[in-house]
């Protein structure tokens, strides 16, 4: 999804009060809210795809998947976002009592958007490595070409990123046992049309 316009500066309760009674989406990001923006046709089969592969590898692992109308938090001022798809494995923590804030994804996946992909790629992958620290996995899903950023947290703390470009190769996420098929993961995305 793409973040359209910005409101002004908000504290997060003001953010929290805005948000659960709001007919639109926003993220959060140290005092500013930005409406989420709709989704095009490439964006949302690649969201239908992933969440059904995903679901399927997760079947008996302990693990579960969330859509992205669950957010998800990096700490208790900075960040509130809603990803594509988060995986808890163990019992999701929640952020309060409402219930529909998560702070303990292991794995974050972003289909990227025109408008959105630099940040997804850097001040938002900052905030969810710096602060998250159960993720083990983020990973970024281009909508216009075959092409997967995989970021894996490594027993030092630092992240490796890897790319997969082929729709002949496999992406495995080590830390959820799962295996996508990039092919599979790609069904059906029109690439000339975006």
């Amino acid at each position: 999804m793409a973040l359209a316009q910005k409101h002004p500066f908000f504290t997060v309760r003001d953010y929290l009060d805005y948000e659960r009674f709001s007919a639109e989406k926003h993220e959060y990001l140290d005092g500013n809210v930005y409406a989420m923006a709709g989704e095009s046709i490439n964006h949302s089969t690649l969201c239908f795809n992933l969440n059904r592969i995903v679901g399927n590898e997760l079947r008996g692992k302990g693990c579960r998947g969330f859509s992205p109308n669950m957010k998800i938090a990096t700490n208790d001022r900075g960040l509130f976002s809603y990803p594509d798809l988060a995986i808890v494995c163990g019992d999701p923590i929640m952020f309060d009592n409402h219930k529909d804030i998560i702070t303990n994804p292991t794995v974050i996946f972003e289909v990227l958007s025109p408008s959105t992909a630099s940040y997804d790629r850097g001040e938002k992958f900052l905030r969810y490595s710096n602060f998250i620290e159960t993720l083990q996995d983020y990973i970024l899903i281009s909508q216009d070409e075959p092409f997967i950023e995989h970021y894996r947290k490594q027993e030092n703390g630092g992240w490796e990123k890897s790319e997969i470009r082929d729709l002949e190769s496999v992406l495995e996420i080590a830390s959820i046992d799962c295996r996508i098929s990039l092919s599979e993961l790609y069904e059906l995305v029109d690439f000339e049309n975006e």
